[in-house]
């Protein structure tokens, strides 16, 4: 059968089985529609978990930029990582004694004041708004590849699916939809890998691979790399060029940024108790590794069989799957100087190859000649990606807009009336996210990198001081979150809309570039928080006792309710 036959049974198949299990468990209270009613099992939970946190950045893009900036590229690896370590040790379980289910909620009880739950509401719209940007430009890409269409019907598309079970599930739909998510996404990610692996390597893991010798030649994988890179006019791909504060910006603002996540947060609240909250921590930690360790090899291998099949070759003699991926437009090559061959000499005017770095993982199966089946894969597993986030990210948008900000001013809403709202929530947010994933402002993964610098901008300081200081008050965190986010979306308007020519490391401020202005932001935050509540009163007795209680482990049940 060919690749497309493949791909429609594979990705209807896993849509049979996410639909039916969205109808199988859709909400029938609020607390289902929020929480899953709370009683999914640490291990179900932790696969959730990280299919929540696998975005189509992770499954799609990662593996692309790593290919295409080499050294550089590892910010994303260790940032995302040691941030979700980060939030399952530092902030979870305290959280989840608190008994909030969203961050808005935890700022509102604890600055005791509806003005720093509505400017939370609004960091939170902002964070996730931008996160789920990313994420349709990624069902966008993986649609357009395998209906044949431009990317922006690919990304319409995307939008009609999303909504159907966001909307429909809520978290308890979701959370179940997400284990056969992570399954799917894995598996996918995997079996290529490990095929690949094998044909260059002779070696089956890939981790391993990776610092393996090429098959029949005997160099090793990386440096046969270096030579083909550097013989093109690359930087060699293990030498780095960002300078070092940057690289250490980058990391820092994707680790705090994804301590303040809003829709990572929630998914501790959807086990019994506060020990099941910590399990899942450590099962979801060991099923994200899967996928990490394994990207750099992707990467590496993906790049240098691509660089292998087209650079140098005559231009009608191209592979087969130049051609798939020419009707996406996310490939092109241009026969500059008319000799009939293929010229690849980045950054420069005769460069005749342009590829995009989002589809570096989605093509290589087809560039390894994998059997087609394997292509459909991982065709299902990308889509599997985007969409387990984009779902749990428009729930926190819904949760936001119904609880945190009706809520607050309508008090005595019907539970109906807010499952309502927090559905006509989830719809405008799917369309404000399409547009913005046909007109992305950077790739997938760049874009997820914004989301990230503004979380660590606004909301990690107030969350951290929040547990652990008794004398922040309300002035303060308001003044802060206001600051931090104001700061950092400036920055990254000013060098991405406002000034594009000036985005280069001799216009940055010390040299940080937008990806990781989160960093300062986030020091800025601390700052204005300090100063603003030492100089105004100190919060009422009452909140001072509840802080408290929260960090002093009194039996570790389920949460008190105050």
């Amino acid at each position: 059968m060919d690749i497309l036959t493949w791909t429609y049974i594979l990705v209807g198949l896993s849509f049979a089985i996410y639909i039916g299990i969205a109808i199988y468990t859709r909400a029938a209270s609020t607390k289902e529609f929020y929480t899953a009613g709370g009683g999914v099992s640490p291990l179900a939970n932790g696969m959730a978990t990280a299919a929540d946190w696998m975005s189509a950045a992770s499954f799609i893009s990662m593996a692309g930029i790593i290919a295409f900036s080499g050294y550089d590229g590892s910010v994303y690896l260790m940032g995302w990582t040691g941030g979700y370590v980060l939030l399952a040790l530092l902030l979870a379980p305290y959280l989840r004694k608190f008994g909030k289910f969203t961050v808005p909620d935890f700022v509102g009880d604890r600055y005791y004041s509806n003005k720093a739950r509505v400017v939370a509401v609004f960091c939170a719209l902002f964070i996730s708004f931008t996160y789920v940007a990313g994420q349709m430009r990624g069902v966008g890409i993986v649609f357009s590849r395998y209906l044949e269409v431009d990317i922006n019907t690919g990304v319409i598309i995307g939008m009609a699916i999303v909504f159907f079970y966001a909307v429909l599930g809520g978290m308890k739909g979701i959370t179940y939809t997400q284990v056969a998510q992570y399954c799917v996404l894995i598996f996918a990610f995997m079996v290529p890998a490990i095929f690949v692996s094998i044909q260059l390597t002779g070696n089956p893991v890939p981790q391993l691979g990776l610092g393996g010798t090429v098959e029949g030649g005997g160099h090793h994988l990386l440096d046969k790399l270096d030579g083909i890179l550097g013989d093109l006019g690359f930087h060699e791909y293990t030498s780095g060029r960002k300078p070092m504060i940057d690289i250490f910006a980058i990391t820092l603002a994707l680790m705090v940024g994804t301590a303040g996540l809003p829709h990572v947060i929630v998914r501790f609240f959807t086990v019994p108790r506060v020990k099941d909250a910590r399990l899942s921590a450590g099962f979801a930690l060991v099923f994200i590794a899967i996928l990490y360790t394994t990207a750099p090899a992707v990467a590496a291998f993906g790049i240098y069989n691509a660089i292998h099949t087209v650079a140098g070759q005559p231009v009608d003699q191209l592979p087969q799957w130049v051609e798939n991926w020419k009707k996406t437009n996310l490939i092109a090559i241009d026969d500059i100087d008319g000799d009939g061959y293929v010229q690849y000499t980045p950054y420069t005017d005769t460069n005749e190859l342009h590829i995009d770095k989002d589809i570096m993982v989605l093509a290589a199966p087809e560039i390894a000649r994998l059997p087609n089946w394997v292509v459909g894969l991982v065709a299902a597993g990308g889509m599997a990606a985007a969409l387990s986030t984009a779902a749990g990210l428009l729930l926190v948008i819904s949760t936001a807009v119904s609880r945190d900000l009706f809520r607050t001013f309508v008090p005595g809403m019907t539970e109906k009336m807010e499952l309502i709202i927090a559905r006509i929530a989830a719809a405008t947010a799917v369309i404000i996210a399409g547009y913005f994933g046909i007109n992305p402002p950077g790739f997938v993964a760049e874009v997820v990198a914004f989301a990230f610098g503004l979380a660590a901008a606004s909301f990690f300081p107030v969350i951290i001081m929040g547990i652990f200081s008794t004398r922040m008050n309300k002035e303060g965190a308001i003044a802060g979150m206001i600051s931090g986010l104001v700061f950092t979306m400036a920055y990254i308007i000013y060098f991405k809309f406002i000034s594009p020519e000036y985005n280069h490391v001799d216009h940055w401020w010390l040299g940080i570039s937008p990806e990781g202005i989160g960093t300062l932001g986030m020091l800025l935050n601390f700052g204005v928080c300090y100063a603003v509540s030492k100089m105004t009163p100190p919060p009422p007795q009452k909140v001072q006792d509840m802080i408290q209680e929260i960090r002093i482990p009194r039996g570790a049940g389920t949460a008190h309710h105050h």
